[in-house]
Parts: structure tokens; C-alpha cells; sequence
């Protein structure tokens, strides 16, 4: 009876350890030494993620694209997959994931985490975006399962990349190009956003919270609507709240971007009166930044006012000496500002501000416009 409990004992025992055995993995390189990466970027205020695994060259120079890396679809021989694609990566299968609505190619995905896979081609791939994000490798690859297919060229490169790599390039405010980068050949595909809407929708939520109790928030929403010229109309009810009690604060920021979207909505003898009443509000930077601003929208006149204005207050100072030439410049009067930059010239305090007046003086002699 004892030896019979013992033995029973000594089974269950092995049956634990065998158990365990199958169950406990330590932590250890992946197969093949093939790396595990992430990298994540944001296009606009969109997420972008992508999950993968890094196989290296490893000495196999011309045997890695459309031999490694078959081409097409293939049966691997394992998986319930006949006509599989590239797992873009090594091990498990990589994975993209996107935070809002973009566009591959010009083409609509939702947001979303997928599975990405590569039909590689020498002069032609296809991209594959699986709603399947969860399986190993390609061996169970389904196209039922694509929520978008694009079709790409790879770009050969002039210089090698051991291991497989992806890269964010061309990065814009609403758009990116992801690039595939592995010995010498890169795969590149265009993701783009709808920033300017999402924005918006962006602040919309935000400015239902505690956000919307500041007047700097509300400023910010309309400013984003003059620079981007959308829902202007939006815009001037956020600036008006920007302004007026009681969440307002009636400064020289909130008035001069209520004047900005009354300019764009074509109100300009209303936005003309808003900035009469913010200039004597401002400061000596904030009067210059505006009239370097009305600079660049080509409104010389109202420019030399402004830099005017700024003198008048605060007078034979490096600020307002360099607006006055400035404004001088853009209305052509060159002698004049010329006589403003040299009283700016011995009072610039670093050797930016005084290399650029030594190119301006110059340019200035030679009557040309130095803005």
C-alpha cells in the first residue's frame, strides 16, 4: 500500500514537471537571432505603430529578394495557407497599427491594428493590410481576411541595410511615407491623414472638458482655423469666447486672432477696428511679431503703422530700430531704413543679430528690399 502510494506519488510528480516543462519558456534571443522592434510615430495627431522582427543579411548579399523573399504567394508547406505572402519581418507576423482613419496610396483603412504582409515583386509589390493581426507568420493567411490591398514599387538603394528595418520619411503635418528598407531594396508606401478635420474634432471634444474653461484653449482652436482656413465660422464663435466674459481675457493674443478670422471671413474694416483696440494692449515683441507678420501677407503699409507704432512707444531700441527699417525696406525708402539699421548696428547683442545686419547693410546701400 505504501509502495503504491509512493509510486502514485512519484507519477504525479514527473506529470508537474512535465507539465511545467511545456508551459515555462526563459527569456532567450529569438530564432535565428532576429531582433524584435517597434517604432511608433504620429502624422498630424495620428498614432502609427508597427510590431516586427529584424532578420539580418548575414552574409546572403543577392540571395534575399525573390529567393529568401519568394516572390508572389507560395505554399510554405505548414499552415492551412496555399498561396501565403511575406510576413514583412521574421517570426511572428508584423503588425501596423493606426490611432484614426487613414489613407494607403490614396486608398481608405480604419483605424485599426493589422496583420502586413508583402507580396514582393521585382518591379511591383502588394501590399496586404489583414484584419488577422494575430496569427504567426503568414502560414494562415486568408485573403477574406484583407481590409486593403495597394500595390507599390520597390526603390533600389545605394547602400545596404543589414538588418530589416522600417524607416518614417518625407514626414509632413498630414502625411508620412513608411519605407520597408532591407539589404538594398526599399519597399515605400504613402500613409496620409484628414489632420485638419481630425483636429478639429480633436478640439471639439477637448473644449467640452476642462479645456474649455481657458481662454488660451479657445484661442488656440480659432488660430488652428485662420492658419488652416477651415470652419471659419467656428472659429469666430471660439474667439469670441477667447475675449469676452467669462472665460475670455480681452488681450492683445485673443483680439489679433479674433481680427485673423474676421480678415479671412472678408470683414476687414471689422477687423481693422478689433486691432486698433489690441495694439496698445501688446508688447514690444508682440507688436513687432504682428507687423513682421503683416510683412508676410504683403500689407507693407499697414507694416511700417505698426513698426511705427512700436518706435513711438519705445523708442531708439534694437527692436523697434530693425521694424522701422523693416517697414522703411518694404515700402521702399531705403535711405531711411538704412539710417534705422545703422543706429540697430552697435546695438545688437549677439553675433546672429550682427551677421545678419552686415548683410543687410549692404543690400539696403544697394537699394534692394531686405525683407
Amino acid at each position: 500500500m505504501r509502495r503504491t502510494f509512493t509510486v502514485s506519488i512519484l507519477l504525479t510528480s514527473l506529470s508537474i514537471v512535465s507539465t511545467s516543462h511545456l508551459q515555462a519558456q526563459l527569456t532567450a534571443l529569438p530564432d535565428g537571432g532576429n531582433k524584435k522592434a517597434q517604432v511608433s510615430e504620429r502624422i498630424g495627431i495620428t498614432d502609427v505603430s508597427l510590431n516586427y522582427n529584424r532578420p539580418g543579411v548575414k552574409g546572403r548579399e543577392g540571395q534575399i529578394w525573390g529567393k529568401l523573399v519568394p516572390e508572389g504567394y507560395v505554399d510554405q508547406g505548414f499552415g492551412t495557407s496555399k498561396a501565403a505572402p511575406w510576413r514583412a519581418g521574421a517570426n511572428e507576423n508584423t503588425t501596423i497599427e493606426f490611432s484614426t482613419d487613414v489613407t494607403i496610396e490614396g486608398q481608405p483603412l480604419p483605424a485599426g491594428k493589422y496583420g502586413f504582409f508583402v507580396a514582393y515583386g521585382a518591379s511591383e509589390c502588394t501590399l496586404i493590410f489583414s484584419r488577422n493581426s494575430s496569427s504567426w507568420g503568414s502560414f494562415f493567411y486568408d485573403p477574406k481576411e484583407d481590409a486593403l490591398q495597394v500595390k507599390v514599387k520597390p526603390v533600389p538603394m545605394d547602400h545596404e541595410v543589414e538588418r530589416l528595418k522600417y524607416e518614417f520619411l518625407d514626414e509632413k503635418e498630414n502625411a508620412a511615407t513608411i519605407a520597408l528598407e532591407w539589404e538594398k531594396i526599399s519597399i515605400p508606401f504613402k500613409v496620409e491623414t484628414d489632420y485638419p478635420k481630425l483636429q478639429l474634432e480633436s478640439f471639439r471634444r477637448e473644449l467640452r472638458n476642462s479645456q474649455g474653461f481657458s481662454w488660451n484653449a479657445l484661442n488656440q482652436a480659432a488660430d488652428f482655423c485662420v492658419q488652416h482656413n477651415i470652419d471659419l465660422e467656428e472659429g469666430l464663435s471660439w474667439a469670441n469666447a477667447a475675449v469676452n466674459p467669462p472665460l475670455g481675457n480681452m488681450n492683445f493674443i485673443t483680439l489679433s486672432t479674433k481680427a485673423q478670422v474676421l480678415a479671412a471671413l472678408n470683414r476687414k474694416d471689422d477687423a481693422d477696428a478689433i486691432m486698433k483696440a489690441a495694439l496698445p494692449l501688446a508688447t514690444e515683441q508682440e507688436v513687432h511679431l504682428y507687423a513682421r507678420q503683416l510683412l508676410t501677407q504683403k500689407r507693407y503699409k499697414e507694416a511700417l503703422e505698426a513698426f511705427k507704432l512700436n518706435y513711438d512707444k519705445h523708442p531708439n531700441e534694437f527692436m523697434t530700430n530693425m521694424g522701422m527699417a523693416r517697414g522703411l525696406s518694404a515700402n521702399g525708402d531705403y535711405k531711411k531704413a538704412l539710417e534705422y539699421m545703422k543706429k540697430a548696428e552697435p546695438q545688437a547683442a549677439d553675433k546672429p543679430n550682427k551677421d545678419n545686419i552686415a548683410k543687410m547693410i549692404p543690400m539696403l546701400q544697394e537699394g534692394k528690399d531686405i525683407n
